[in-house]
């Protein structure tokens, strides 16, 4: 179904390596997000799936994989030649999970003989790596932003996977991305539950269509899970701590 930094403040602070939770009332807002639905702004027009609100950016293209009931179970943004697949994963109050995960992605990659570089971007820490596709070699990024008990996990493809200038548009909805965990209780690293809007299920039901299509996956990720990700296919067969 198609629908056509570093940090300054935050509920999270990190000071060299430690990781400290700031006192509720003293933080100022976060300059740009992903934010906590808590602290997004107001008067942005976003497509709302549920645990993600995305905002509406010109030019850029949200996909989504989907359950006939309207579950969706992977998020793909597209602007030109520019993929950044999205997650949502649920996190201890008192501490991040981007760390962990990414030793487990560099592990998995690694495991399947694939290097895997990390570098600093505007959230912190990334991974990086080159994977092998039966489209040929493949570059992958791999950011995460820690907030208030979720993860969000990004993966870009294309140029914006080398030349983080390059991401365009899609740096603006991650910017601008909302994060809405709930209050229910659940297991560290759960994906947060995705959902189409129902207006958008409904249509799909009453054509008789199957809401889903299939975007364009980053390779050797799995969308369910923000570590431990399927290794990219061999022949026949591949917040960052808020500053």
């Amino acid at each position: 179904m198609r629908f056509s930094r570093r940090r300054e403040g935050g509920r999270h602070a990190r000071s060299d390596d430690e990781f400290f939770e700031v006192e509720e009332g003293s933080a100022a807002p976060p300059a740009y997000g992903p934010y906590d639905v808590s602290e997004a702004p107001e008067g942005v027009r976003r497509l709302d799936l549920g645990s993600l609100q995305i905002p509406a950016i010109d030019g850029v293209e949200v996909r989504v994989q989907a359950n006939p009931d309207g579950v969706v179970q992977q998020v793909v943004l597209v602007h030109g030649d520019n993929a950044l697949q999205l997650g949502v994963f649920a996190a201890p109050r008192s501490e991040g999970i981007w760390d962990e995960v990414r030793d487990e992605i560099r592990k998995s990659l690694f495991d399947d003989g694939v290097a895997a570089e990390e570098t600093d971007g505007e959230y912190g820490v990334e991974l990086r790596a080159r994977v092998r596709t039966p489209d040929g070699l493949t570059d992958l990024r791999f950011i995460g932003v820690d907030g208030p008990r979720w993860m969000v996990r990004g993966v870009f493809q294309g140029p914006a996977a080398i030349d983080p200038s390059r991401a365009g548009s899609l740096i603006d909805c991650l910017r601008g991305l909302v994060v809405d965990r709930g209050h229910e209780a659940k297991p560290v690293r759960e994906a947060l539950p995705l959902r189409l809007p129902r207006e958008v299920t409904d249509e799909a039901k009453a054509a008789g269509a199957t809401v889903s299509e299939e975007p364009p996956a980053a390779p050797g990720v799995n969308g369910e899970r923000p570590g431990g990700q399927a290794p990219p296919r061999r022949k026949p067969s591949p917040r960052p701590r808020r500053h």
